[in-house]
């Protein structure tokens, strides 16, 4: 055994060559089977490739089945700060993970999509897992964004449809500009898709994935980016080691260089001067990684875009635009449509290879983001949220209707210039408007536009009353009114007595042939005296008194004349005089009357009547002293049956022009006494079910001069009316200086708040309501005919926008009828049964014996009773 030891050892020595060249031989004949079959396991290697993506497929598509969507729809005061921002932001990456561990990375997403189709401004939705549902729905916006449960959303087929994926370029490091959240970050993409038209089938849809980043990948574009940093600074230190040597060697061969040689007696002796060329820098991580540096809030994004229209080119052009809005987000890396273009075609989304691709990501929710598109949350700011109160929204036909001429549904606001530079007549809903405040400098045309609304709900059927105690409105808006379906509604009650043979229509404000309950008839009669002169129960006690009480009578006389059938005998305010100060016309009308005042009263009458003094009735008659000996108002309130009736105006549909004739003493008194005529007339609708009872809408011209006379009636009106669906629209130059009342009830119940130009301490109370926005320097600057207004439609505010007031020769010029103007004014007159101002003047001068002879008549007739003591 020991002899054969060293013979082994040998041979195995000898045969250890062998056994190297036989695995290079096999090596070679390897590769040399490799190189020949080479397509053979190509074969192999992608059917390897397509069985395993076929399989993520299906499990992403799986997963994806399973996602959930969340719209959310923000206030009108959403104005979120940064950190809750970015918190919002930490929860849709923490949500991007909420899958089952068996989907694959595409499918751990979640997906931002801001949408417009001409429907809305910008419906903004976000989109992920089932599993983090609950994650989203509480956001950290609080009750200033509503989350709801988004609807799934399906588009019509578009004839021309264009797409885009956006990849971030430039400094791989470095972030995006960090844009300020005032203006909103979303206002040029809100800009982009303004002027969007439904009705062409445009479509806008930005779609921005979120993905939490993975390690492995992180780690592998942070070794790629220091060696790309290092390999830089090597060939910069090359770079700069190059320059070197060739400037020491420039300098040594220089003229300068030899002749410092020939001076000193040396040549050539010392050699080339020995260069130190620069070392390579040691490379910053944090430096040469930038944002990729930390792991904290590290986001891998996905920005696709689509847009459609039926129009040709219309979709290219809305591509166009989102793409010069996402500018704004660029920085020192910028959004950059992915692709090339060769010659006048761009290669990207929208053509072969990748269009397959990005329909399948776009259908199905997976995020597949290029290695660059690398952000850090506080990048995205001005994405992860819905609009804020920084973000001006175009106003499109679905947030304000379009008028129409003709529809009652639809009242006239104005008219709005579009984003696209259109221009279209807007409306409210007329069931929606329930009151209308106007406010502005003389001449602004804050009148223009309610003539031009009052004539659009007149043309559609509805009934009005414009109430103008200047009386220029009715001469602008009669060629416009002058139409034969007009013609039998319009009424026009004049009191500014013009021309040579003025006529005038005519009323009784006690009278009660028209159906009125008598307590009523007397309050109002004495609530509206009491108005214009300041009385009430502490300064005029035995005014309100005496003149309730004498009211109290008028009216009893009144009923017994309609009872008689003889209407025109009735007494009117006029008569308050015979009855206080005639003995006998007051013992005729209380015997006529026994048995219809209450035994109150009747005591009064006995005990108290009396007692008084001749001078206490002075405070009583003065006013109506004043209307007396005015003809006009003596002939308008000296009928006994008058013609004007509110409440039958109301339930017909009629247009009423009252113009009251100024705004002195006597004015105010008339024009309070139709006011306040006015609010019995429409709380008297409480007899009428409210599905039955017809819309009817008042409009007040000049609201200093009407509440001066009736402050406390014209806030009641502004409460109470909406119940009854009678809806007033006031107009007033200054807001300031309308009564407190009437200013608090104006704008706590104003659907519709609109302002002219003015000073800026006029439109101060006006903007305040606004918020200041816009301020009143901007309103103060308004040119004529512009408005800002604040509207409500659909239960929410909408503005404050800018309008434009109608003007009715450009709105209503297919409706002028000048020719016939005349026609309609004596059909106007006709319809309020106007007469001649003498006429009238002797009718109500003879009256009072009317109502004489009607009393002693009723008395002998109707079994009279014994007179009382004290009638006398």
């Amino acid at each position: 055994m020991d002899s054969a030891a060293p013979y082994l050892t040998a041979q195995n020595a000898a045969s250890v060559p062998g056994q190297v060249i036989d695995l290079l031989l096999s090596i070679v004949h390897a590769a040399v089977w490799v190189i020949t079959h080479w397509w053979l396991l190509a074969l192999v290697a992608v059917a390897l490739w397509a069985a395993g993506e076929a399989i993520v497929r299906h499990l992403a598509a799986k997963a994806s089945a399973e996602r959930m969507a969340l719209e959310l729809i923000p206030s009108r005061h959403f104005d979120p700060g940064l950190e809750e921002i970015f918190r919002r932001g930490v929860q849709l990456a923490r949500a991007s993970t909420s899958m089952p561990w068996w989907a694959p990375r595409r499918a751990k997403t979640v997906q931002i999509r801001m949408r417009a189709d001409g429907s809305s401004p910008l419906t903004y939705r976000v989109e992920g897992p089932a599993g983090g549902e609950r994650l989203l729905s509480i956001t950290p916006f609080g009750p200033d964004v509503t989350v709801t449960r988004g609807r799934p959303l399906t588009d019509k087929p578009r004839q021309h449809v264009v797409r885009a994926e956006f990849v971030l370029r430039g400094k791989p490091t470095a972030p995006l500009r960090d844009v300020p959240l005032d203006p909103d970050p979303l206002q040029p993409l809100i800009d982009a898709v303004s002027d969007l038209r439904a009705e062409l089938g445009d479509l806008a849809e930005i779609r921005l994935d979120i993905q939490r980043a993975p390690k492995w990948s992180l780690r592998a574009r942070r070794v790629q980016l220091m060696s790309d940093a290092r390999r830089r600074e090597r060939r910069e230190a090359q770079r700069a080691a190059r320059w070197v040597r060739q400037d020491a060697t420039g300098v040594e061969d220089s003229l300068i260089s030899h002749v410092q040689q020939l001076v000193s007696g040396k040549q050539g002796g010392g050699g080339r001067r020995l260069v130190m060329p620069p070392v390579p820098r040691r490379v910053d991580p944090a430096e040469a990684l930038g944002k990729l540096a930390d792991d904290d809030h590290l986001v891998r994004v996905q920005l696709l875009v689509a847009c459609a229209s039926n129009t040709a080119g219309r979709a290219e052009a809305r591509l166009a635009q989102l793409q010069a809005a996402l500018d704004v987000f660029g920085g020192g890396s910028r959004w950059a449509m992915r692709g090339f273009m060769l010659g006048p075609w761009r290669f990207g989304a929208d053509r072969w290879p990748s269009r397959r691709g990005f329909e399948r990501r776009w259908e199905l929710g997976h995020c597949q983001p290029p290695k660059a598109n690398w952000v850090r949350l506080d990048e995205l700011v001005g994405l992860l949220k819905p609009p804020t109160v920084h973000c001006r929204l175009p106003l499109l036909a679905s947030d304000l209707p379009t008028f129409e001429h003709g529809d009652r549904s639809l009242l006239l606001q104005g008219i709005y210039r579009g984003p696209d530079g259109r221009r279209r007549l807007v409306a409210t809903r007329a069931a929606e408007t329930l009151f209308e405040v106007g406010v502005g400098k003389a001449g602004g045309g804050k009148t223009e536009r309610a003539l031009a609304q009052a004539i659009g709900w007149a043309h559609a059927g509805g009934g009005l009353m414009f109430l103008d105690p200047h009386r220029d409105s009715w001469p602008r808006a009669v060629p416009f009114l002058a139409h034969d379906h007009l013609m039998q509604r319009i009424a026009l009650i004049d009191l500014n007595a013009s021309g040579p043979n003025p006529q005038i229509s005519s009323w009784n404000p006690i009278g009660m042939h028209q159906g009125q309950i008598a307590h009523e008839v007397v309050e109002a009669t004495a609530d509206a005296y009491a108005s214009v002169l300041g009385w009430d129960d502490a300064t005029a006690p035995r005014a309100l008194t005496i003149l309730t009480a004498a009211l109290t009578v008028l009216v009893a006389v009144n009923e017994a004349a309609c009872q008689a059938g003889r209407p025109e005998d009735q007494t009117t305010v006029f008569h308050v005089r015979a009855l206080l100060t005639d003995p006998v016309f007051r013992t005729a009308a209380l015997n006529a009357i026994d048995g219809r005042i209450d035994e109150e009263t009747r005591s009064w009458w006995t005990t108290v009547f009396p007692t008084l003094p001749i001078d206490a009735f002075a405070v009583v008659l003065n006013p109506i002293a004043r209307l007396a000996a005015n003809p006009v108002t003596r002939a308008f309130l000296g009928q006994g049956a008058g013609a004007y009736n509110i409440r039958a105006a109301m339930d017909l549909r009629m247009i009423v022009w009252v113009c009251p004739g100024g705004n002195g003493p006597t004015d105010r008194l008339v024009t309070a006494l139709l006011a306040r005529d006015l609010l019995r007339a429409v709380r008297s609708r409480r007899d009428t079910p409210e599905g039955q009872r017809v819309p009817f809408r008042p409009y007040f011209d000049e609201l200093i001069t009407l509440t001066g006379a009736a402050p406390e009636t014209i806030a009641s009106m502004f409460e109470d009316f909406r119940k009854y669906r009678v809806h007033v629209h006031g107009m007033t130059q200054l807001l300031a200086r309308l009564p407190i009342p009437v200013r608090l009830s104006l704008v706590q119940n104003a659907s519709t708040l609109a302002s002219t130009a003015g000073s800026q301490s006029a439109v101060a109370p006006v903007t305040a309501e606004w918020g200041d926005r816009p301020s009143p320097d901007v309103v103060a600057a308004l040119d004529r005919f512009e408005h800002y207004i604040s509207l409500t439609v659909e239960g929410r505010r909408i503005g404050p926008v800018r309008i434009t007031g109608p003007h009715l020769d450009e709105v209503f010029a297919d409706y002028a009828r000048p020719n016939i103007a005349r026609a309609l004014v004596r059909a106007a007159q006709a319809t309020a049964e106007a007469a001649p101002l003498d006429e009238l003047t002797d009718r109500a001068e003879n009256q009072l014996t009317r109502v004489s002879s009607f009393l002693a008549e009723y008395v002998s007739t109707a079994a009279p009773v014994r007179l009382r003591k004290g009638y006398k």
